[in-house]
């Protein structure tokens, strides 16, 4: 494993977490006293992994088509969209 590699996503992945409407949701199931706190945590935790295996399947598949280069200005044009979209509406 490269551990430089997993440091950069585990970074990249654990910022924008945080704060999100996800983080958001977990917090208001854990606020919930008759809820176990075992249970959110177990649930939220194996959504983002299955989240996470679907993009990363979804990248591999598209790696297999697109250039990786495209691919990644494509990311940022759709990180750009989403936050000009976000910014128009608030």
């Amino acid at each position: 494993m490269d551990w430089k590699i997993f440091l950069a996503i585990f970074a990249t992945v654990f910022i924008a977490e945080l704060g999100d409407k996800t983080q958001l949701a977990t917090m208001l199931f854990a606020a919930d006293k008759e809820v176990g706190k075992f249970t959110v945590f177990v649930a939220a935790s194996a959504a983002l992994v299955v989240a996470s295996a679907i993009g990363v399947l979804a990248g591999s598949m598209l790696s297999e088509y697109i250039n990786e280069k495209t691919l990644h200005y494509l990311a940022g044009v759709g990180f750009i969209a989403i936050g000009s979209y976000t910014l128009y509406t608030a």
